[in-house]
């Protein structure tokens, strides 16, 4: 199966479980992730429907960056874990940052996107199974994260994104997913006025 019947099958399975769910196919985004592929698989994908790549590592956004890689998409987003020593290169040459864990990582942004005069859009990660080993803020601190995100200037919170536990099962992935979506709709009401885009969950599975 090449490249365009792979997006072709995704983006059937993205109508159904939408349409199964009273939900319009075009409400949903596929960000498709482009770690460790090549520039013209990349370019293959998007030739094919993709319209947001997902980069998952620093160096290789850069790199496909260079190649003009991502030619033809509408957007381009961070998703992969974002050490700070490396918000320089990420900062202004992604539309959206999908994994903000830590109020450390936001005052990066904050600093970078400020030296460069622009506002950079980020989600919060949410670590939903507080796992030791993977960043996000906990469940109860999402809030004051998002409340101390509109003190800055220049990042812009459009939503959430959550990972739940590799070896977690169907129900309790539902269960996870159903949590983080409640933690949006509080958020999106107290602090952002139901303007809030992005509901960023699960992986490839």
């Amino acid at each position: 199966m090449d490249v365009s019947q792979q997006v072709q099958r995704v983006m059937e399975r993205i109508r159904q479980a939408a349409l199964a769910a009273g939900r319009e196919p075009g409400e949903i985004t596929l960000c498709a992730a482009t770690k460790v592929q090549t520039d013209e698989t990349i370019r293959a994908a998007i030739a094919a429907g993709v319209r947001v790549c997902g980069e998952n590592r620093v160096q290789e956004l850069a790199a496909h960056l260079a190649a003009d890689a991502y030619a033809g998409a509408e957007q381009v987003h961070f998703i992969g874990h974002l050490q700070t020593n490396k918000v320089k290169q990420v900062v202004g040459h992604v539309d959206l940052i999908q994994s903000v864990g830590s109020a450390h990582l936001l005052q990066a942004i904050q600093n970078q996107a400020d030296k460069q005069g622009i506002i950079q859009d980020i989600l919060l990660e949410v670590n939903i199974g507080r796992e030791a080993a993977k960043s996000g803020f906990a469940p109860e601190k999402v809030l004051p994260a998002a409340e101390a995100s509109l003190e800055r200037t220049h990042v812009r919170v459009r939503g959430l994104m959550t990972i739940p536990p590799a070896d977690a099962q169907r129900d309790a992935n539902f269960r996870y997913f159903q949590e983080v979506q409640a933690l949006y709709v509080d958020m999106n009401q107290k602090l952002f006025h139901n303007e809030l885009e992005y509901l960023s969950m699960g992986m490839s599975g």
